[in-house]
């Protein structure tokens, strides 16, 4: 299993988020966050294994919540350069690319 990292920006949509569904319930805040975490680690696992969004950027996503994890997969290790809802304009993380 690969180690990762979060972008600030992707754990800053991350905290966010999961405040919006703490709002919401406290309960659904909790399974936000562990539906997250779990799709981190099957990217960990396997990083090669999801498709292309934009080379060299993959996505994994599973219902029931909007979202996706936008990743990198480098020699050392998984980037996370986004946790994004299914409605946001597409690419506004590109920038994050650039280091």
């Amino acid at each position: 299993m690969k180690p990762y990292a979060f972008h600030p920006e992707a754990r800053a949509e991350l905290l966010d988020a999961k405040a919006y569904y703490d709002h919401e319930s406290p309960e659904l805040g909790d399974r936000f966050a562990a539906a997250i975490e779990a799709l981190v680690a099957e990217v960990c696992r396997a990083p090669q294994r999801y498709r292309f969004v934009r080379r060299p950027v993959r996505r994994h996503f599973e219902r029931p919540f909007p979202y996706a994890v936008l990743y990198v997969d480098e020699p050392d290790g998984v980037i996370i350069l986004a946790v994004a809802h299914f409605k946001r304009r597409p690419g506004y993380w590109l920038h994050r690319l650039k280091r």
